[in-house]
């Protein structure tokens, strides 16, 4: 019994959750920190406020079909969606939702976008949105910019964190694009095989993809070495870059699978792994923007966060909501957004000012 309870605690004392009618497919966090979104396989958005009163979720449907892709729009008050209706939609809280762009029967599988921090040109703002073998790339506006072309099918894009770069994964490797150039030439990272998703070193030292033979590829970009990160039991589908580089978590194994980019790594280096000593798999990892400390969900919907000096291990949410199928943090690492796929969706508040 105690297990069970303390496996809640943060569950039912700093959270507020709900199960939807769907598929969690993603969550996202408003940038101006009002709410949270929960993007579902039904085509509607759930909003959740992360102010009161917490029991006023908001939702509306926003495709026409199922939502595959979801993240926080450059704006403040909206999120950003893709749809299998071929829709790139910009959606607020209030229920406006306006189509940016219509792809008609391609499916727009992922979205993407950067904001930069306080200070800085809001003009530096970029969505990017995939559909088939086209990144389409907008301004803040909403204006599409340009079209990247690939050699098949995109299967995921990240940028990187000034904004300056975004890279696609697509068979047989990934390409990496400026935003800016006003000559649109990728370089071209080649490893034969199919890439499932990527993301870049915030440092823009590395890319590194997932893959459908149960490893992940890397290549560091200053000399092009390539990166082999193998051994796992299943497709790691879920990989996140730590705030400072050092880490690279990822899914697809019993354990949180940590990689050093430090020292050489992780070439060479044998990897570190949080919260072992069982058979469920790790379905979903986030890492924390604010500090070395990284979320996971499993596939028996069990939720911890994971400290990675010292290696302490904090229960978020105990089995028994289905596969973690979602898990976001908002851009100030105080609340982490949770999803499973039977359609339970929670938000967990780690402020210190919570109690």
């Amino acid at each position: 019994m105690s297990q069970t309870l303390d496996a809640e605690t943060l569950l039912q004392t700093r959270g507020a959750h709900r199960m939807l009618d769907a598929y969690v497919v993603g969550a996202a966090f408003e940038r101006g920190g009002e709410f949270a979104a929960f993007a579902l396989g039904d085509g509607s958005l759930h909003f959740a406020s992360l102010g009161e009163p917490k029991e006023d979720w908001k939702n509306f449907v926003v495709h026409d079909g199922a939502i595959l892709s979801v993240a926080s729009d450059v704006v403040a008050g909206a999120i950003v969606t893709g749809g299998d209706d071929g829709d790139f939609r910009r959606t607020t809280a209030t229920g406006e939702s306006t189509t940016l762009a219509d792809l008609g029967s391609k499916w727009v599988e992922h979205v993407a976008a950067y904001a930069p921090g306080r200070g800085r040109e809001r003009d530096a703002s970029t969505l990017c949105c995939a559909a088939g073998r086209q990144l389409h790339v907008f301004d803040a506006a909403g204006q599409r910019l340009k079209v990247l072309e690939h050699p098949s099918t995109v299967t995921g894009i990240a940028f990187d964190a000034r904004g300056k770069r975004v890279a696609a994964s697509h068979y047989n490797g990934a390409s990496v694009w400026f935003t800016g150039a006003k000559t649109d030439t990728p370089r071209r990272l080649e490893w034969k095989g199919s890439h499932t998703g990527i993301s870049l070193h915030p440092d823009g030292e590395a890319v590194v993809t997932t893959m459908q033979e149960n490893s992940l590829h890397g290549w560091r970009l200053s000399d092009g070495q390539h990166m082999r990160m193998s051994g796992y039991p299943t497709k790691p589908l879920s990989i996140s870059f730590s705030r400072t580089g050092r880490w690279l978590a990822s899914s697809g194994a019993d354990t949180v699978v940590l990689w050093p980019f430090f020292g050489g790594g992780p070439m060479g280096k044998a990897p570190t792994e949080l919260a072992g000593g069982g058979s469920v798999v790790v379905t979903r990892v986030a890492f924390n923007p604010r500090s070395e400390v990284v979320a996971a969900g499993f596939a028996d919907g069990r939720v911890i966060l994971g400290e990675i000096e010292g290696g302490r291990i904090l229960p978020v949410m105990a089995p028994g909501r289905g596969p973690v199928s979602a898990l976001s943090w908002n851009e100030g690492g105080s609340h982490l957004a949770i999803g499973t796929e039977t359609g339970f969706a929670g938000i967990i508040d780690l402020s210190k000012g919570n109690k």
